[in-house]
């Protein structure tokens, strides 16, 4: 019956003690949230006879009543405005704030921004372009022939535009020396920092996007010593005096003739260790004179102008600069690596 119901359930709220803020809300969710007691006994309490509710309507009234009542007790006592007002008065104004952590740059940011800053020095302007290209700037501007490896699929991240033509995330900044070239007149003197991808395996040396930096020096009279003595100032800029330098002849498309270059590894001073492979010499970046062709291409006098063109990788570079082994730790975002950085602040 119900009414002997509700006689049960009053007896039991009035031996109940509240002594916690946990007996407060076991004490709610037994008898008031919507699954609870109460609720329980309202929707019994509507299939009873019309002449039962009469007299039953006031008695689970006044029980209702003495519930939340019961309820209110408990949360003047141990409610959480209590809790509030206790924590507040265990503040001691005292201490000193808590202090922000301050973020730091990462570090291909603060290489990237050493090497613009030696190039400025020299008279190097910032030039920037897109990302994706279409095969004028990425390639054929720049002297690759129909047939090179680098036009394949398995080297380049190729995007087929609706109207059929194939377009490309670029492979190097070099896209951005024609377009700087094309738009404008000679001299030439900037450099182009940015993103570029290669379809290539994600491993501790080698990832499918890299950050590189280029260069381009175009005028009247430029010779092969101005690209050596060139980058000859910015390694005794960037890894400091006595870094020693040479050039080996190498090929790319687009300049003629082609050196790499290697400094005197960093690590090991020149004697030798893991990094240099036991040759005390590190590659760092690619140069040569602006094949001809690529000065035709852009609208250029190649028997009046002539120039040179050099690119680092700016992963490689700081490698060396920071001695870090696994190219995946630049984009992985672990703070326990960036945190190395937090000296150089934002």
């Amino acid at each position: 019956m119900l009414q002997d119901k509700i006689k049960q359930y009053t007896e039991e709220i009035e031996q109940i003690t509240l002594s916690s803020a946990a007996d407060v809300e076991n004490y709610r969710l037994k008898f008031l949230v919507s699954k609870g007691v109460i609720k329980g006994l309202f929707e019994e309490f509507k299939t009873v006879s019309s002449e039962e509710k009469r007299v039953l309507g006031k008695v689970l009234n006044e029980f209702k009543q003495l519930a939340e009542n019961k309820y209110q007790e408990g949360q003047e006592l141990f409610g959480k405005s209590n809790v509030t007002a206790t924590k507040r008065d265990e503040v001691d104004l005292t201490l000193p704030g808590e202090g922000f952590q301050l973020g730091s740059r990462h570090p291909l940011s603060l290489v990237r921004k050493e090497i613009v800053e030696i190039f400025k020095k020299l008279g190097f302007v910032v030039a920037e372009g897109p990302e994706i290209e279409d095969d004028w700037h990425n390639f054929s501007a720049l002297n690759f022939p129909p047939e090179h490896p680098a036009r394949d699929m398995q080297d380049t991240f190729f995007i087929k535009k609706q109207d059929g033509n194939d377009i490309a995330l670029r492979t190097h900044t070099s896209s951005v020396q024609v377009r700087l070239m094309e738009a404008g007149k000679p001299p030439f003197r900037a450099i182009m920092p940015g993103r570029v991808y290669r379809n290539e395996a994600i491993s501790a040396r080698a990832h499918c996007f890299f950050h590189q930096v280029e260069g381009l020096y175009v005028d009247e009279n430029v010779s092969f010593a101005d690209l050596k003595q060139t980058l000859f100032h910015f390694v005794q800029e960037l890894y400091g005096e006595g870094t020693k330098v040479r050039f080996r002849p190498s090929y790319f498309p687009f300049t003629e003739p082609s050196a790499e270059m290697d400094i005197s590894c960093t690590i090991c001073k020149g004697q030798g260790c893991q990094l240099c492979k036991g040759s005390g010499w590190v590659e760092i970046l690619g140069c040569g004179m602006v094949d001809p062709n690529v000065l035709e291409n852009c609208g250029i006098d190649s028997k009046k102008y002539s120039g040179f063109a050099f690119g680092m990788g700016i992963e490689r570079i700081t490698n060396l600069k920071y001695e870090i082994k696994d190219l995946r730790l630049f984009s992985e975002n672990d703070v326990r690596f960036l945190s190395q950085f937090e000296t150089e602040i934002i």
